[in-house]
């Protein structure tokens, strides 16, 4: 048990992790994201604003 122990520590410590990640690569996701729920809600705003004005018409019993 204190082989493995011994070893886990030599390999985790041998090579020490960069832990701030791959920031662009963050950033450029981020965005991308943005960009394809900002292009999803161009196209589907309509519909999604009568669904919502149906649903609140149902409950406040406009309709």
């Amino acid at each position: 048990m204190h082989f493995v122990y011994r070893q886990w520590i030599r390999v985790s410590t041998a090579h020490p992790r960069d832990e701030r990640g791959d920031v662009p690569g963050w950033v450029m996701i981020t965005l991308m994201t943005a960009a394809l729920v900002a292009a999803i809600l161009a196209v589907a705003r309509p519909g999604l604003q009568g669904m919502l004005q149906s649903a609140l018409d149902r409950v406040s019993g406009s309709a």
